[in-house]
Order: structure tokens, then sequence, then C-alpha cells
């Protein structure tokens, strides 16, 4: 801690006069807070690693893996943050709009009807197909309502030219 020394003197001055006194201050507490704040912010950012979602990607065989039409939905990443989709083939279907905040209730829906179906809510398939004017946050965020949703089975593919076709920007 800190200390203060006072010169004992015998010595009678006449007035008054001030009696300067030496002080020394003991660091030894400082350097140990300074050793204890330092490993807290070694420990804490080593702790804290960002962690990242795995995507299987499988190596193209020529099989292909039929999914029953009522069991699809298939998600087209727009710009402006908007997606758009449809449920079953482009061909006989209506594409409709939604953005980020509607499509988890659209998911969910989309699995209780293939539960009521097919008594699985596993056979629900969510294809995803980002655009070209679609940004790298909207493909993080539609794969982050697959973890949510807990979407067993999804597919990342390209958007193909009849749904270009289809498509409203």
């Amino acid at each position: 801690m800190a200390a203060i020394d006072s010169p004992v003197s015998n010595r009678h001055h006449s007035g008054t006069r001030m009696i300067k006194k030496s002080t020394t201050v003991d660091l030894t507490p400082m350097v140990d807070l300074g050793f204890i704040l330092i490993t807290f912010f070694v420990f804490t950012t080593t702790m804290a690693k960002p962690t990242v979602m795995n995507i299987v990607t499988p190596i193209d065989t020529g099989i292909t893996t039929d999914i029953c039409n009522s069991c699809a939905l298939t998600t087209l990443l727009c710009s402006n943050n908007v997606i758009q989709y449809y449920e079953g083939g482009i061909e006989t279907t209506t594409v409709k709009t939604t953005d980020y905040t509607g499509i988890r209730q659209i998911i969910q829906q989309k699995m209780k009807k293939v539960f009521d179906a097919m008594g699985n809510a596993n056979e629900f398939v969510l294809i995803i197909k980002p655009t070209d004017k679609s940004s790298f946050k909207n493909f993080v965020d539609i794969t982050d309502e697959v973890t949510i949703n807990q979407v067993k089975r999804y597919y990342i593919d390209q958007v193909s030219d009849a749904e270009w076709k289809k498509i409203v920007f």
C-alpha cells in the first residue's frame, strides 16, 4: 500500500513551518491486477470462437432423388430482401412473394401440411435458389431459418430457365 514517512526532529523552529513528508507507493497490487486483467481478456477471446454452419455438398453421381411435389417448397432469393416461393413444380403453380419476416411462418405451415399428408414432417424438402441479385446475408438468413425450423432435408440449387420466366422483379 502507501506509506508516509515523517522525520522526527528535536529541533524547535520559530514560527510555523510546514513539515514535508515523503510518500512511497507500493505498486505490487497494481501489477497483480494488470496480470489478472490480461489473463481475463486472453481467456475470453479464446473462448468466443465463431462457429460455422456445416453444409454437406454431395458428389454428383448422376443418381437423382425423387421428391414428391406436395412435399417441396422452393424459395427464390431475390434483391431487396424479397423471397419468392412456390409449392410443388414451377409449371403448375403461381409464385408468391414474402420477406424474411414471413418465411418462418410459411416454412412451418408447409411442414404441418406435409406432416398431415404423409404422417412425417421429415418428408418436407426446402429448395433454396439464390439469384444473382440476392446478397450473401440473404443466403445466411435463409439457412438460419433452416436451422431454427429444424428442416432435415434442404437443397441449394441454381434458378432454372422456367423459374426466371416466372420471377417478378
